[in-house]
């Protein structure tokens, strides 16, 4: 059996994102499946992902109650990941500012890597439409976390990345507490700290055009503490407790 990817992709007010996103991921030369995980949008995000499910097996909508936070949306979506048996799990933005086409570059690499991590400031910085002043809180808050962790990745907050199933497997995510962009934190240092290979993949990170930012203070802040959290599970190390066999 050839090996199966899923592309997970939380939703909150994307009716305007989700259909062409959807249309173009499918349309790839890589089979791809994608999981929607919609908090209840108000949009009627939903809806509209249950309309594009029923005309297309590749496409699937996992519902919850409420906006809980992104951390809680991947969650659910591993779980149902691991729960379906696939290989790789990507984690996806629903507003475009990830590209689908980079995602055989991603699969490419994640035949040598455990984890593969989009990066925006590898060969240089690649990010466009975004204001000076959030790019260089998203530059102070990369070069924070490689100081107290020691993870050395050029990008440890961004949001598009692959996971092979062995690295979910081996993460109780029951225990993952944080929620907001920190999650990406914890995820990529718990894969990190256990030894597994991690790569990083050049892409270029367009900001939303439709739609409004999740960023808030609120994100900031867990992100500012999460990072010392980590450093203390990891027994004050900054660099893993061991290595997985190559």
């Amino acid at each position: 059996m050839s090996e199966r990817a899923l592309i997970v992709i939380p939703t909150y007010n994307e009716r305007e994102n989700l259909p062409p996103l959807v249309q173009r991921v499918l349309a790839l030369p890589t089979p791809i499946n994608i999981l929607v995980v919609d908090d209840n949008s108000p949009d009627s995000t939903g809806q509209i992902a249950d309309e594009i499910a029923s005309k297309c097996s590749q496409v699937n909508v996992l519902h919850r109650k409420e906006k809980d936070g992104l951390g809680r949306a991947y969650v659910a979506g591993f779980k149902w990941a691991l729960d379906q048996g696939f290989d790789y799990v990507f984690e996806m933005d629903g507003d475009f500012s990830h590209n689908p086409d980079d995602i055989p570059s991603f699969l490419q690499a994640a035949r040598k890597a455990d984890l593969v991590l989009g990066s925006r400031y590898t060969d240089g910085i690649r990010v466009i439409n975004w204001p000076l002043n959030r790019l260089l809180l998203s530059m102070g808050a990369a070069l924070y976390v490689r100081i107290i962790t020691g993870m050395p990745f050029a990008d440890p907050t961004g949001g598009y990345k692959c996971f092979s199933k062995k690295v979910l497997q081996s993460i109780d995510l029951e225990k993952i507490r944080s929620n907001g962009y920190s999650f990406q934190i914890e995820m990529t240092h718990q894969a990190w700290r256990q030894g597994f290979r991690v790569a990083e993949l050049p892409i270029i990170f367009t900001d939303r055009f439709q739609g409004t930012s999740k960023m808030s203070f609120k994100i900031v802040l867990e992100a500012l503490w999460m990072v010392w959290r980590l450093w203390f599970q990891n027994g004050f190390r900054r660099s893993p407790r061991n290595r997985k066999d190559r």
